[in-house]
């Protein structure tokens, strides 16, 4: 988010093009048939009740924007997660010294949605888990990749989807998805539900709409409005 791309009338229409394509988990897969895309692995059993997945993937914009079409999602709340509570501000995060991850801290029904097709839309569309310390222009820690599993059987769901995806070759380069722990922090007012509403804001044209429109197309059962 420190990056403000100019929108897409200001770049023709061949560096949109450009853009569309090249925002995002999809355009780094190996399939852009994200039908095949790998399956996660089972949960032992149904968690009972409302659960919590935190999950950091770059700019939370996009990420809560995604989430928030996910059925069986009850709410998402952008944040930060891996640092301390005294440091966790957007101004101290941008430093990059905190050691915070910008992330999303999404509320889900397990009888509606599993944390595995969670999981599956994170590593699919919602961003590039390839990237080291960055997402696209954003770069630095504070936009790694990185899951904050908050039970022993998230983690091992994790754990093993990110082995199965790396077998699998479902990207060009191995997956820097790092699982962490710590507690996770709301982050300001005006970061919340910023797709919303901003939808014709620069940034979220250029990167986050199009993990969206992918997300709708592939798994439309999963979209909801």
């Amino acid at each position: 988010m420190k990056f403000r791309p100019l929108p897409f009338a200001a770049l023709g229409i061949a560096g949109a093009v450009a853009l569309v394509a090249d925002s995002g988990a999809v355009s780094a897969s190996k399939s852009r048939n994200l039908a095949d895309f790998p399956e996660p692995p089972a949960a032992s059993s149904t968690p009972k009740g409302n659960q919590v997945a935190v999950l950091a993937g770059g700019c939370f914009w996009g990420m809560e924007g995604l989430f928030e079409h996910v059925r069986g999602v009850k709410s998402v709340v952008s944040g930060y997660a891996g640092g301390t509570k005294a440091n966790a501000s957007y101004s101290k995060v941008s430093t990059e010294k905190t050691r915070h991850a910008e992330a999303v801290r999404i509320v889900y029904d397990p009888d509606k949605v599993s944390y595995g097709t969670l999981l599956k839309i994170y590593f699919s569309v919602a961003h590039d888990p390839t990237q080291v310390n960055r997402q696209y222009p954003d770069t630095g820690p504070s936009y790694r990749s990185a899951i904050f599993p908050q039970t022993a059987e998230q983690r091992r769901i994790a754990a093993a989807y990110i082995a199965k995806l790396d077998k699998a070759k479902a990207y060009s380069k191995p997956i820097a998805t790092k699982l962490e722990s710590g507690k996770f922090y709301p982050a300001e007012s005006y970061h919340q539900d910023f797709m919303r509403k901003n939808p014709n804001n620069g940034y979220i044209v250029r990167y986050d709409k199009p993990k969206i429109a992918a997300f709708k197309k592939a798994w439309p059962s999963l979209y909801r409005s």
